[in-house]
């Protein structure tokens, strides 16, 4: 079996500016490359889970978001980072265009982007980490049985319910290696 960090995308890898898909607004949260860099080394395959209702919503379409994606993973294989898969849900279960408009088990905080990088990649979820900046991150971390939910203050406020479902709150990605690695 395999552990996994698994990570949001806005807010947790990138600055969030709502709704991004060109990689000149793309914006990588300081330090994140070297986090993520000391966690492949210890081992842990690198996940991103995101939700992006930006294509349900007709913002930006699935091929946007592909090519943003692959521009994302070569800044971090230039890094000597290699993300192991990007799984996204373009659902929204209110506000979407007829295609996307439902409710689904992919979107945070049903588990299911989680539960397929863990079959697919054969992740054992007690030894793996799941970090996100929403409580929607954390619930669906507890509903894949991730034993470790890591809130970040580099996205969204958040609040006590949030920090209550959250094993670790620190202020970005980049503080977690010095938390969890030592």
């Amino acid at each position: 079996m395999n552990k996994a960090l698994f990570l949001d995308r806005d807010g947790v890898v990138n600055i969030d500016h709502g709704y991004v898909y060109e990689s000149d607004k793309f914006e990588f949260v300081p330090g994140v490359f070297t986090a993520c860099k000391a966690f492949v080394d210890a081992g842990f395959k690198l996940i991103i889970v995101t939700n992006q209702s930006g294509i349900g919503r007709g913002y930006y379409s699935e091929a946007d978001f592909h090519a943003l994606t692959q521009w994302m993973i070569a800044q971090f294989a230039a890094h000597q980072v290699t993300v192991t898969d990007v799984y996204f849900c373009p659902h929204h279960p209110k506000k979407a265009l007829p295609e996307y408009l439902k409710e689904c088990d992919c979107r945070k905080p049903a588990p299911g982007m989680l539960l397929q990088g863990i079959a697919e990649y054969h992740i054992d979820p007690t030894q793996s980490i799941m970090v996100g900046d929403k409580l929607s991150d954390m619930q669906a971390a507890t509903a894949a049985n991730i034993t470790t939910c890591v809130l970040v203050r580099s996205g969204q406020s958040f609040d006590e319910t949030a920090i209550a479902n959250a094993h670790h709150v620190c202020d970005s990605l980049a503080d977690l290696a010095e938390i969890l690695l030592k």
